[in-house]
């Protein structure tokens, strides 16, 4: 049988984009530090409002959905446009505006620390001229989300991929604290990050539409436990 194509048809397509770095920069191996932090997380469990599969799935997903990680989202889409339009000064807003948000000492070296990680090390196996460029609006601290949009909008890999991919590596990394922490073993972590695929995917949906006034949580509790987290007795991670 004939694989040629019919006619009136072309073989010609356009080159898709290069996700490959993406699935780099996300990957839980990559020297961003991430496994260091839990976002409140071990302080919930210590309070016992994480005990089992089901608590750790509510407390990701409000975390989520109300605070951070639509935060955060929101933070990364904004600084792709920034990176994409060659606005740095813009870039620099959107960065003052994220670390301070951080609404603790631990969770501003949360985002820093791995922002700045992330920004080095793709600054060092992901050379390009933009990431050059921005590393002089942005020579202090350097939020997470910030972060990685800069590189995916200087790479030119397109928002939609980045900001799910982004998001679920969030979950992963909450998932994977909890795991750790023992309320959950490892096929019920798997499934609560399963199950929270379409949140995931929602928020990816919804972000790119919203601006900076949208910025906002209402996680109270995960907040305050990340300042009761300081001075716990007994502690896995640094957040």
């Amino acid at each position: 049988m004939s694989t040629a194509p019919a006619a009136g048809m072309t073989t010609s397509m356009a080159d898709p984009p290069d996700l490959l770095p993406l699935f780099a920069w996300l990957s839980p191996s990559f020297p961003v530090g991430a496994y260091a932090y839990s976002h409140a997380l071990e302080w919930a469990v210590e309070a016992g409002d994480v005990r089992d599969e089901a608590s750790l799935a509510a407390q990701v997903s409000d975390l989520m959905r109300l605070g951070f990680g639509r935060s955060d989202g929101i933070l990364l889409a904004h600084a792709w446009r920034a990176a994409v339009g060659g606005d740095w000064a813009a870039l620099a807003e959107v960065n003052a505006l994220a670390v301070c948000l951080a609404p603790s000492a631990e969770l501003r070296l949360e985002t820093c620390q791995q922002g700045r990680s992330f920004l080095d090390a793709v600054r060092a196996a992901w050379p390009s001229p933009a990431l050059e460029t921005a590393a002089g609006a942005l020579s202090g601290e350097v939020a997470y989300p910030v972060a990685v949009g800069l590189a995916a909008g200087a790479h030119g890999i397109p928002l939609g991929p980045t900001l799910e991919g982004f998001l679920l590596a969030l979950v992963q990394a909450l998932v994977s604290s909890g795991i750790r922490l023992a309320p959950v073993g490892q096929t019920a972590g798997t499934r609560v990050v399963a199950g929270l695929a379409p949140t995931v995917r929602a928020l990816a949906a919804d972000i790119p539409a919203l601006t900076l006034d949208d910025l906002g949580s209402a996680t109270f509790r995960a907040d305050l436990g990340s300042f009761r987290h300081e001075t716990q007795y007994t502690r896995l991670f640094r957040s």
